[in-house]
């Protein structure tokens, strides 16, 4: 029967205190081992809380990593440098991505968002930016959605 340990995590940042220490020091796992390798693999997340699950075998000692992705809104808001939201964002905008980064979100979502392709994934995000009052490439997300539709940004949005 397996263990499993599911915690929020600073990407790059984990340690061995809690959440993580606590919880994993019972099933008698080599904590830094484990720590090292959540590490590695949420160190692109570096500034943002990510999900993290942990599945122990406690006979044989032997774990599974797996990364959740933080928010598509954290991410927009780690892209334009800001905070949070605009908090009114039919009045105020929080700032602006280029249609790279949209896709550069998409990349490091992929497995979580529900598109078919790049493209429908990129409309996801884009609509995410309706929500936080960002633009992209400096227009209304809407009117952005309309111009992935009619094949305006294929060329950066294959795959």
């Amino acid at each position: 029967m397996t263990e499993t340990v599911e915690a929020l995590v600073e990407g790059g940042k984990a340690t061995p205190g809690p959440p993580l220490g606590p919880a994993l020091g019972p099933l008698g796992v080599n904590i830094p081992k484990i720590i090292q390798e959540i590490n590695g693999k949420t160190k692109h997340f570096e500034g943002m809380k990510v999900p993290v699950k942990i599945t122990v075998d406690p006979k044989t000692k032997a774990f599974e990593i797996s990364i959740g992705t933080p928010p598509a809104s954290a991410l927009i808001l780690k892209e334009i440098g800001a905070e949070k939201g605009s908090g009114k964002s039919k009045e105020a905008k929080a700032g602006n991505l280029t249609i790279q980064q949209v896709k550069k979100i998409v990349e490091m979502k992929k497995d979580s968002l529900l598109g078919i392709n790049t493209k429908n994934m990129a409309k996801e995000v884009v609509g995410t930016c309706v929500s936080v009052g960002v633009t992209v490439e400096g227009k209304e997300p809407k009117e952005i959605l309309k111009e992935i539709d009619e094949g305006k940004h294929d060329e950066v949005l294959k795959g």
